[in-house]
């Protein structure tokens, strides 16, 4: 399957459209100006939402070729998505659900060396929270469930800083890679019997098991398995650290390696790992990080 063609960056679409309609303001006459439409903006995906699990995206300014930038992610840098073209580069930096409200920078490599510091801030955002309870035992691992877990995390960690070249398609719009009831949204704080886990890291849609699961975006197969929690898994890599991750599948229809275009089917919902029914986990990643997939979509 072939990658998808070039695409000049929707900021610089929108600065040209506007540029455009201006010159052909002035060509009309004065009579005509009244009556003409002017020039619409151009939609941008994802959406900006500088909060924990949010996107921050930071103009880098024009430059000839592609900049390199690293953000902050724990104890390393990690490189950063930049899109766009000549006329203006705009990182995309994936906020951590940990990340404490603040101020916070990357860094941007300078063509004659050295480094360029950017700065944003954080802003605070509170995520709903859910108190559940449990019979005891089934919320901590046997040390069998805990050693398999940490085989699994040991595999993953390659594959989930995976960065490749960036895909030419812009806006990074992605469609839902199912239909049903979104049952579970992103960054959902559960506490069972009293004592809090990991934040929800995606969003969860609940379908029949069998119901297709389809790319949200073109991308490339880079792992699937049978995993403890996620059961079967497909990973997909967007380009440029744009990572897709498809969870509790019933069915996987793809293997590594392979190129998909959106739309194209990778799989089928089920009850695989450890769920209490069949619905879909479906998370984004990018720069390392999980964040809402709901800003990769239309309202």
């Amino acid at each position: 399957m072939l990658s998808p063609p070039t695409a000049p960056s929707p900021d610089c679409l929108t600065r040209r459209a506007t540029l455009l309609g201006a010159v052909g303001l002035l060509a009309l006459p004065v009579s005509a100006l009244a009556a003409a439409p002017l020039p619409q903006p151009v939609e941008v995906w994802p959406d900006a939402a500088p909060v924990p699990g949010g996107i921050a995206r930071l103009s880098l300014g024009p430059a000839a070729a592609r900049p390199v930038a690293h953000g902050r992610v724990g104890d390393g840098d990690v490189p950063l998505l930049v899109l766009g073209d000549a006329m203006e580069w705009k990182a995309l930096v994936g906020i951590p659900l940990a990340a404490v409200p603040g101020p916070a920078s990357i860094s941007v490599q300078l063509e004659g060396g050295g480094l360029r510091q950017i700065a944003y801030t954080v802003a605070p955002k509170r995520y709903r929270e859910q108190r559940l309870k449990v019979a005891p035992g089934t919320v901590d691992l046997s040390a069998e469930d805990t050693a398999r877990y940490e085989r699994e995390r040991a595999h993953l960690e390659p594959v989930m800083a995976t960065f490749s070249e960036p895909l030419p398609q812009l806006p990074l719009r992605m469609r839902v890679p199912a239909p049903g009831r979104r049952s579970s949204s992103f960054g959902l704080r559960r506490m069972f019997n009293g004592r809090p886990r990991n934040p929800h890291s995606g969003m969860d849609i609940a379908a029949a098991t069998g119901t297709p699961v389809l790319a949200p975006l073109p991308g490339r197969v880079i792992d699937t398995g049978d995993y403890f929690f996620n059961g079967n898994t497909v990973w997909l890599d967007h380009g440029g650290g744009l990572l897709g991750m498809l969870c509790h599948l019933s069915a996987i229809d793809v293997k590594p390696g392979d190129w998909l275009k959106t739309g194209e089917r990778l799989g089928a919902v089920g009850a695989t790992g450890r769920v209490t029914g069949p619905h879909l986990h479906w998370g984004v990643m990018l720069n390392r990080v999980m964040v809402d997939p709901a800003l990769f979509l239309a309202a």
